[in-house]
């Protein structure tokens, strides 16, 4: 499902890994008007948003140093409280930028799920769903492509910086793009000079004719239909002027100094520059918050590098009118533990623990749910990753309980069955 290691990536490494991908089952036909979900929606009150800035903090980050502090409590351990600018809400100290711009966010610190496994975690928070053996399900990115349509002529409408999940039952046409390294962008998509766009289609000719007598028995297979589509999307990419838009050279270098150097400095701005591109969804992960050791060695450095891009995100979107038309999500698979062991650190909790949520539909300036006096459980307004996507569903102008079924005939919904959370909405 993810990607460990996609820094380096050859021609042929690039279809391959996109066809990769793919794996899990195409849909059926005969679902009726898809534009219908977009006037069907329960969505914000504005225009639907156009574009997702989806930020995944795998490993799992404390909200009691970060997001959801208790001052004065036993469960704070050695990380100190700051104000924000919102009255009477404070953050953890290593999030001074973030908290000068909460009146942007809606802080919610109410989220629980049912795993603290962090592989079906993180897959539940990707897709609304518990993974399963017999079917794989798709992302929010792949959902809107599905109906909506593509986001540009040559890019593609998802891209995932560092890993992510397939598009499921949905097909291979819908595979996100993956970026292993922002820095380096799209890597090998020139072809050797002796291999002319002219050569190179008499051999993609060549591999077809051998493909002759399979294709004629899979005709009828949308699978196969699928996996021919990516390649021409693939290669139509490659060919692409378009291409520029993955590299981060072009940017300025007050930009790049502005997101930081950090991996997920440079994976929001690349993310910034894509949806300004016209790219719909771009995820990035954010890895590395796994804790249980060392905590206050290891979390600073990595929560500062992250107030520092997210912050940077949001001015940057702010001052393009991008902020009217992107929602940006920030996400943990679960929190960690309060109380604190006797590493120094904190182990998986997924009873309480935070996300973000700003932008286009979104109701900033408030902190939604609240957790008990350690932030152990839930006291009002739980959010599950369910409700929390189909939230986001909503301001994309999804309709998040539009069914879509999957070719073994049972029905699936964005949110799970979530219609997502009201009051997070404007």
């Amino acid at each position: 499902m993810l990607h460990a290691s996609m820094d380096f990536l050859s021609r042929r490494e690039f279809l391959c890994r996109t066809a990769q991908q793919a794996f899990g089952l195409s849909l059926l036909p005969g679902l009726g008007s898809l534009a219908a979900a977009a006037e069907q929606q329960a969505g914000s009150k504005g225009a639907p948003a156009k574009h997702l800035i989806y930020v995944r903090l795998g490993g799992a980050m404390s909200h009691v140093d970060t997001f959801d502090p208790k001052p004065g409590r036993e469960v704070q351990g050695e990380t100190q409280t700051i104000q924000t600018s919102i009255p009477g809400v404070l953050f953890g100290e290593y999030l001074p930028k973030l908290a000068g711009i909460a009146n942007d966010l809606a802080i919610i610190r109410t989220m629980n799920t049912p795993t603290a496994d962090h592989n079906d975690a993180s897959y539940l928070q990707q897709t609304s769903y518990r993974k399963i053996a017999s079917i794989a399900h798709p992302g929010l990115g792949v959902w809107a492509q599905k109906f909506f349509g593509r986001s540009h002529p040559s890019l593609p409408s998802t891209v995932q910086i560092g890993g992510g999940v397939g598009p499921g039952y949905l097909g291979a046409q819908y595979s996100p793009i993956p970026i292993g390294n922002p820095d380096y962008g799209l890597q090998n998509t020139k072809s050797p000079a002796y291999l002319t766009d002219q050569a190179f289609d008499k051999r993609m000719e060549l591999s077809n004719s051998f493909d002759h007598a399979f294709r004629t028995l899979a005709s009828k297979n949308s699978q196969v239909k699928g996996y021919d589509d990516l390649y021409a999307n693939a290669i139509t990419l490659l060919r692409s002027e378009d291409l520029k838009a993955f590299d981060l050279s072009n940017e300025t270098d007050a930009a790049k100094e502005a997101y930081g150097s950090s991996r997920v400095g440079r994976g929001l701005l690349l993310a910034r520059r894509l949806i300004q591109s016209g790219i719909r969804c771009v995820e990035v992960n954010y890895g590395g918050f796994d804790h249980h050791t060392e905590l206050w060695t290891r979390l600073p450095q990595m929560a500062a590098a992250l107030d520092q891009a997210v912050s940077a995100l949001m001015e940057d979107l702010k001052q393009t009118g991008l902020i009217n038309d992107t929602v940006v999500a920030v996400a943990s698979e679960f929190g960690r533990t309060p109380f604190i062991n006797q590493r120094a650190g904190r182990d998986h909790h997924p009873a309480a623990f935070s996300s973000l949520l700003a932008g286009a539909g979104i109701k900033v300036g408030q902190v939604f749910g609240k957790s008990d006096e350690n932030a152990f459980h839930i006291d009002d307004d739980g959010v599950e990753p369910s409700d929390y996507n189909a939230t986001i569903a909503r301001c994309l102008g999804i309709n998040p309980l539009q069914e879509i079924f999957a070719p073994n005939g049972r029905p699936f919904k964005i949110g799970d069955g979530s219609k997502g959370i009201d009051k997070l909405l404007s």
